[in-house]
């Protein structure tokens, strides 16, 4: 059946032509989270009725948001939502709205990753003893958290692939914080970032306030070694902007915490994506190719409002895909 069918009809008023408009774009930014979820088990069986849920504590913020009155019949008029069905939920349609804290462990692999005292003569991050020297792992752990002993914090990077341990030398063996061996970790990732992703671009299409940062370049018409080419200079040139950003945050962070005025989170991201053209796409014979140009969901950037944090010791941590 054409997805199409499941639209609001084509008539109406302006409002009904928007949510048209609306959903045909929020299907289209579906399509690689279904890949995702059909290649990991999830089948729209097992989909659609969780989606209540998130549709239900979408409503609760937008009724926060409006100072409207939270009650079952107010959620289920805007949600859409059967009023049996939200009361079945109780608590457990709360949806987890904002991502958990930074882990114990990114908070030190993105301290040793970006501090000068911690790096060499090439700015390579250097390797660190486990313990009785300033510059130990045992330090640096403690630095973060005095929660954690540093041995137990150690054989969880071991576990999630971030460190190599030689004798009495702990390694970094990894350039960004992607766990190669802790799939829940990965999860939560991918999960933050898309959402403060999609979250910053539909803030930007509401309309009103500030605008955040949400751009793109975009190219067609390249060969596999040319988008290979550019996916690497998109690394370098996310290295130096994410070095930069954590040595500007982490200080702003400090003071905020002796101020007690950390009362915003942020996060500051970028990506790089590659595929074949479609066959309708792709340019024929002799016809001009798309030149590289900007694309954005709203008129101007401006800068992120503020590089503050409102969790327990949260050090800006690094992912990249």
């Amino acid at each position: 059946m054409d997805r199409a069918a499941h639209l609001p009809s084509a008539g109406g008023d302006a409002t009904e032509q928007r949510a048209r408009l609306v959903l045909r774009a929020a299907l289209s930014m579906l399509v690689p989270l279904a890949r995702w979820l059909v290649h990991n088990g999830v089948p729209y069986s097992s989909f659609a009725p969780a989606l209540k849920s998130v549709f239900v504590e979408a409503a609760r913020q937008e009724l926060a948001g409006s100072g409207g009155k939270l009650t079952d019949s107010a959620l289920s008029v805007l949600s859409g939502v059967h009023r049996r069905d939200i009361r079945e939920m109780g608590n457990a349609s709360h949806v987890q709205a904002q991502p958990k804290a930074p882990s114990v462990a990114s908070q030190v692999f993105t301290r040793w990753l970006t501090d000068a005292q911690l790096r060499d003569a090439a700015d390579h991050p250097l390797p660190l003893p486990k313990s009785g020297d300033p510059l130990s792992f045992d330090a640096l752990a403690r630095q973060v958290s005095s929660d954690v002993h540093p041995r137990t914090l150690l054989a969880e990077m071991q576990r999630l692939g971030l460190v190599r341990v030689d004798g009495e030398t702990v390694r970094l063996e990894a350039q960004a914080f992607v766990p190669q061996q802790g799939f829940d970790e990965m999860v939560e990732l991918f999960a933050a970032n898309a959402a403060d992703h999609l979250a910053a671009a539909a803030h930007n299409l509401r309309g009103g306030g500030d605008k955040f940062l949400e751009q793109s370049v975009f190219a067609s018409g390249l060969s596999p070694r040319s988008t290979h080419a550019l996916g690497t200079l998109a690394r370098k040139l996310w290295r130096g902007a994410f070095q930069q950003m954590v040595r500007e945050a982490t200080p702003r962070y400090q003071q905020d915490s002796r101020e007690q005025t950390g009362s915003m989170r942020m996060r500051f991201g970028v990506y790089f994506y590659a595929e074949p053209l479609a066959e309708e796409n792709a340019p024929g014979p002799g016809l001009p190719k798309a030149a590289p140009r900007a694309a954005t969901t709203r008129p101007k950037a401006r800068a992120l409002r503020r590089a503050a944090n409102a969790t327990p010791k949260p050090t800006p941590k690094r992912s990249t895909r």
